[in-house]
């Protein structure tokens, strides 16, 4: 009877199988997939009951979304281009995220990046300077500018306590006025009459579509920005370092690590993206830097983020989602007699949810790994 015993407590205590601790990872993490999406499925139920209020019909909307967003070869390409930019201000709050900061403010980082981009090119055009010259000059230019300006809302964090939100969003409105100032002044053309722009920088140093593709080689730039940064945070003592201080900052600091540093840096790397996308945006799409930079992408990309729990891994295929979403607004303003900012009420719609969903996390048994099975 006592040898039963002893042999049951045996296999009760042993690690399970390789196959059973995977299958129990997997559920654990799942959690991080099946919350995000049920807040996506609440918020659109919200938002069609919005669409209901007003006298709308939800299913032609999301038709006109699919039709206007992923329903042909140019809509794609459409979604694409406007996923492109959003991939890299999601960044921007991403990389911070690892270290608990919440930084918001990318639209600036991306104003400010396109600005200097079109600043760098202007005075070549027409020169005769080649491109392979130039072209790499409004890429350092844009990611110095962005890296700069959200590294000075982590400087003002390390130094000085401010909160980060705030500052980079202040930050970012002041970046968007010192644009305009300079576009709509020393740095104007005087043939934009209808739009205060400065000069165009030229076919010469534009940015080209990918080969086959309707869209411009910034999406690809940006996806690989994103896997790289997904390597650097995960996989390397750098991201490691970060994630740890994001956990306790001042564990982190007691046992030696270089906060600032660490702090710092993921600013200037979050800027710097932001820069990049500013860069695409005057070299790829507007061809010249003024107020239509500021789109509102840095803004999606906080949501893009969020809704990729800040994985850099995620965030492309959420912020194709929302370029389909951005690309399909006009569509929606034709065919259904709406504004075109009715794609805005669907994304505060899921803001607010996917907010409201943080509360969830840990409470289910279903995703939960008992104590004896996680230390095995």
């Amino acid at each position: 009877m006592t040898d039963a015993i002893g042999a049951a407590a045996h296999l009760t205590a042993a690690p399970p199988r390789r196959g059973s601790t995977l299958a129990l990872r997997l559920r654990a993490g799942s959690e991080y997939l099946v919350i995000p999406v049920l807040a996506v499925l609440a918020a659109s139920g919200l938002f069609g009951l919005f669409l209901l209020a007003v006298g709308k019909s939800p299913l032609t909307f999301l038709d006109l979304i699919w039709v206007g967003g992923f329903g042909s070869a140019f809509s794609w390409g459409n979604t694409l281009a406007r996923a492109a930019p959003l991939v890299l201000t999601a960044l921007t709050v991403a990389i911070p995220a690892q270290l608990g900061l919440t930084i918001i403010g990318g639209e600036g980082a991306l104003v400010l990046g396109g600005f200097a981009a079109a600043a760098v090119a202007v005075p070549f055009v027409g020169s005769g300077a080649p491109a392979l010259a130039v072209m790499p000059l409004m890429v350092l230019a844009s990611l110095v500018a962005g890296g700069l300006w959200i590294g000075l809302a982590g400087l003002l964090r390390y130094r000085r306590g401010v909160n980060e939100t705030i500052a980079s969003l202040l930050l970012s409105y002041v970046a968007i006025a010192v644009t305009l100032f300079f576009v709509e002044g020393p740095l104007r053309d005087p043939a934009s009459t209808a739009k205060a722009s400065t000069r165009p920088i030229g076919a010469l140093y534009a940015v080209g579509k990918m080969p086959g593709l309707n869209v411009h080689w910034g999406f690809a730039v940006g996806v690989a920005v994103a896997i790289a940064l997904g390597v650097l945070m995960s996989r390397t003592t750098f991201g490691f370092a970060a994630r740890i201080t994001g956990g306790n900052m001042r564990a982190a600091q007691a046992q030696g690590l270089p906060v600032g540093r660490l702090m710092m840096s993921c600013c200037l790397i979050a800027g710097a993206c932001a820069g990049l996308a500013g860069y695409f945006e005057v070299a790829a799409v507007q061809g010249r830097a003024n107020a239509s930079l500021a789109a509102g992408y840095g803004f999606t990309g906080i949501l893009v983020s969020f809704l990729a729990r800040h994985n850099p891994f995620a965030i492309p295929p959420v912020a194709v989602l929302f370029g389909g979403l951005a690309a399909a607004g006009g569509l929606v303003q034709r065919r259904m007699g709406m504004p075109d900012a009715t794609v805005l009420v669907l994304q505060g719609f899921i803001f607010v949810v996917l907010l409201a969903s943080e509360t969830l996390y840990g409470r289910f048994s279903l995703f939960r790994i008992s104590g004896r099975q996680g230390r095995a």
